[in-house]
């Protein structure tokens, strides 16, 4: 038999562990090496840049070796091994296969295959380099062929590609299995989320015209810390001071901000001046607050089955936390009937709570509530609705993504009361850009405003001591 067209196991490998006593048999392979001309190495990808195309030889040689792997592969054994342990063992078979086959590969395209292979069958194909590199914040795939990736607040095309729709829908199908979930014809659309937290929502044809499309928003590993936002320029020490005090002295607080913007992080942030001794619950759509206490009852939404039946919403789960005995309330975002629910909990006795909503400004932001209490079915004049949203909420924090990518805490204001018909506030600090520098970067600073906000008194008598300096017009930072 020609030693080119066979498998041979003649002595042990740790491959063999993958594989039946069945297939310990001669296999044909069809002959790979002659495509066509070696492109030369093929250059390994940093997690911070970009992965390149490997050209028609190399997906090819992956494609074909990836078969025979599935064919080969004993799956019972394999369900059962830790992933460190299966990860080594692909890349054992990988390497046997290269080398029955003589495929003439040199050490960088060799690595290039078993890399491939390995993220193939154990994570999530091509997308896997972007999921690996700590600067890419969203991965944005448009199809089989267009794949971006958000680095530093810029979204940036990639050279990532899969083979073909049936190959990014497998993918697709692999995110949303391993929570129950299921994406098909009758269900295009789907929310999940990945083991790690970060959140995935993808929608397939008829909806998608031009291919799947699959949008991950990512999570860091380690929560931001304030220190962490304070050096990226988010926000300032005072006013990160400012801000931990009003979470400790138990005010309500609502983040406020467009897409994008850094309302969780922000969210996550505040959430970590919370005592421990405090019983916190979290309700959100899709899981993605990374709370350190001790004492966190985290709850999820879950969707309409294929039947239409079985929804629990933001609302259902918000009813029964009232009943769990909490200290706090954190809500990830109110978007329809639970803000009703969330502003009687902030107003009868659950101080301290905080939620985020989509608005460009904070005055759009109370306006948005009050029209989404009339979605509640919240039957009442315009003014009892916004002495509800007064009394219940203290603050109201802004956060914007500039032009430039930067995240930045734009406004901080403090509700006041009503007057007349209309919330009044007033503005404490706010970030004013001054221009653009000619890298495009945003230039600005920080600015007091010079009102000492009523809410001043409260945190004094909880022991949390500011200096009058804080909130002196004349400090501004850049």
């Amino acid at each position: 038999m020609n030693p080119n067209l066979r498998y041979q196991f003649e002595t042990p490998s740790p491959a063999t562990s993958l594989l039946g006593a069945e297939h310990l048999q001669p296999v044909h392979m069809p002959d790979i090496r002659p495509l066509m001309p070696s492109p030369g190495p093929i250059s390994t990808v940093a997690p911070a840049q970009s992965t390149k195309t490997p050209g028609p030889r190399m997906d090819d040689i992956k494609t074909r070796i990836h078969q025979e792997i599935l064919s080969l592969m004993d799956w019972q054994r394999m369900e059962s091994m830790p992933p460190e342990r299966l990860r080594t063992e692909l890349k054992a078979l990988t390497e046997e296969l290269i080398t029955t086959h003589k495929l003439a590969l040199n050490e960088t395209e060799r690595r290039h295959i078993i890399q491939v292979i390995q993220d193939e069958m154990l994570g999530l194909g091509p997308i896997e380099s972007l999921l690996s590199d700590p600067t890419v914040s969203d991965i944005l795939v448009n199809g089989p062929f267009q794949v971006y990736a958000e680095r530093h607040g810029k979204i940036v095309h990639t050279d990532v590609q899969f083979d073909n729709e049936a190959h990014l829908l497998r993918v697709i199908d692999r995110i949303v299995s391993r929570i129950g979930r299921r994406v098909d014809e009758m269900s295009p659309m789907v929310d999940a989320r990945l083991p790690d937290g970060s959140r995935v929502n993808a929608v397939i044809p008829p909806l998608a015209i031009d291919g799947p499309l699959l949008s991950i928003r990512r999570f860091a590993v380690v929560p931001f810390s304030v220190q962490d936002l304070i050096s990226m320029g988010t926000l300032t020490d005072g006013m990160a001071e400012l801000i931990q005090g009003l979470v400790r002295a138990r005010l309500n607080v609502l983040v406020s901000g467009g897409t994008g913007s850094g309302k969780t992080t922000l969210l996550n942030v505040m959430s970590a001046s919370i005592p421990a001794n405090e019983r916190i619950i979290t309700i959100e759509d899709a899981a993605e607050l990374q709370l350190q206490q001790p004492h966190v009852v985290r709850m999820e939404t879950r969707p309409p089955n294929i039947e239409g039946k079985g929804e629990i919403s933001q609302r259902d789960l918000l009813r029964n936390s009232l009943r769990m005995r909490p200290d706090r309330i954190i809500m990830g975002e109110v978007r329809g009937g639970e803000v009703l629910d969330m502003l009687q909990a902030m107003n009868t006795g659950h101080d301290g709570s905080m939620t985020t909503i989509h608005a460009n400004s904070a005055r759009d932001a109370l306006t948005r509530l009050e029209h989404m209490l009339g979605m509640a079915g919240l039957k009442a004049e315009s003014r009892a609705m916004r002495q509800q949203i007064a009394a219940a909420l203290s603050v109201v924090i802004q956060v914007s993504r500039l032009s430039d990518g930067q995240r930045k805490i734009t406004s901080l204001q403090e509700i006041t009361g009503i007057e007349g018909d209309i919330i009044s506030m007033q503005e404490i600090f706010r970030f004013e850009q001054t221009g653009l520098n000619p890298d495009g970067r945003v230039q600005g600073q920080f600015v007091a405003t010079g009102i000492r906000p009523k809410f001043a008194q409260r945190l004094v008598t909880r022991g949390i001591a500011l200096s009058d300096k804080l909130f002196e017009p004349t400090q501004g930072w850049s």
